[in-house]
């Protein structure tokens, strides 16, 4: 077999995206966990005779099977993986979020096998009914360390002191933490810091966490908007009684 026409059978993966592609087709972006995130055209999957119309869909594990390099890669395969559990509507948005922080923040053809399993395993509390904000900073803090922007969640910046939970702390994205007057512009607990790196966010924790985590990822974005998070603001506002 050439090298331009390998070919993978089976492989655990998930839709991030997709987009139709001439008639019947799509152009799918696939998040697999052995071969990282990957472009993949699929032919006769759209029309009401197309077998696999239903089981592409996002949120949900499957096996698919390729062949071809490159940006070439053609789907010649996928079945659904065992679940018994749906995703509740009220997470859709959330999902959708995650699935773009892997589109704009992962490169293609570069394998994380960690946060694949940290993916999975959002998924999996969401769809079990876990808190919904928790599993959000958790996952985008395993998602900063994966693409190489790990936070230190334990260390002065300025001093090298350890972070302590009665103090507070500003961050810097190109530094990191640094002891901040209470009260100060951008000022984070020492507490909720310390329960971010722990993974045991409180409630009394969240909104610290929430700022710390979204100013890295806009650092990591680089002026990119996220659309999810934009579509959230819209609904919020559409929603807020109006005076």
């Amino acid at each position: 077999m050439s090298r331009d026409q390998r070919r993978i059978q089976l492989a655990p993966a998930y839709i991030l995206h997709h987009q139709p592609y001439r008639d019947t087709s799509r152009i799918l972006e696939a998040f697999t966990r052995e071969h990282g995130r990957l472009t993949l055209f699929a032919r006769g999957v759209r029309g009401p005779k197309a077998k696999l119309a239903a089981v592409l869909q996002p949120f949900r594990l499957l096996l698919i099977s390729w062949s071809g390099r490159g940006e070439a890669a053609q789907l010649t395969g996928a079945e659904c993986a065992p679940e018994p559990v749906p995703l509740p509507p009220a997470c859709l948005m959330a999902c959708f979020y995650l699935n773009e922080l892997l589109m704009k923040l992962t490169t293609r053809h570069d394998p994380h096998v960690a946060l694949f399993d940290a993916y999975t395993l959002a998924l999996g509390e969401l769809k079990r009914g876990v808190a919904l904000e928790p599993t959000l900073r958790i996952f985008e803090k395993r998602l900063l360390e994966e693409v190489g922007f790990g936070l230190d969640l334990g260390t002065d910046a300025d001093s090298g002191r350890g972070i302590r939970a009665d103090e507070h702390y500003q961050f810097h994205p190109a530094q990191g933490l640094k002891r901040a007057p209470r009260g100060g512009r951008g000022a984070l607990s020492g507490r909720a810091l310390v329960a971010l790196a722990n993974e045991s966010l409180g409630s009394a924790d969240l909104e610290d966490a929430r700022r710390l985590l979204g100013a890295a990822i806009a650092y990591c974005l680089e002026g990119r908007e996220l659309v999810t998070r934009a579509v959230a603001r819209s609904m919020a506002h559409r929603e807020r009684p109006s005076s």
